[in-house]
């Protein structure tokens, strides 16, 4: 998994599993939802938002499932950023099982909102910079 720079671990509860015995894939997006927070995080998008109302808005989400999850058991989630544009970027997840083996591959677009304008706005250098640093490489 070259590239994957940021990693959330989750311990699976019981709570998400389904009728038949494996985590339900509502659980999934809720683990993405989780690393992708965890992302913003650490590159200070969520520190730009309390401090100029300038953040993150979902655009789109989706997830390939690979292999089935169970309780009890842990998962680790590795992310990085795929491409940034403008005023959006992505950030590419993989969801490992307990063996480290691929349960699920995800990939979030991003959109910068300036909720002052209510109007998508650009990505301010110093979270290009944070995004770079992070991924070791630059865009």
């Amino acid at each position: 998994m070259e590239g994957y720079n940021t990693e959330l671990k989750l311990r699976i509860d019981w709570s998400e599993m389904d009728l038949y015995g494996h985590v339900n894939n509502v659980s999934f997006f809720k683990y993405i939802q989780a690393a992708r927070v965890n992302y913003w995080e650490k590159i200070g998008l969520n520190h730009l938002h309390n401090m100029q109302n300038l953040g993150p808005i979902l655009a789109s989400t989706g997830c390939q499932f690979k292999k089935p999850l169970f309780f009890p058991g842990n998962i680790t989630i590795k992310s990085k950023v795929g491409f940034i544009k403008n005023t959006s970027f992505s950030i590419q997840h993989v969801i490992l099982n307990d063996q480290h083996e691929i349960a699920a591959e995800a990939e979030d677009i991003i959109v910068v909102y300036d909720f002052n304008k209510n109007e998508k706005a650009g990505i301010p250098g110093f979270l290009k910079e944070s995004i770079e640093k992070t991924e070791g490489k630059t865009f």
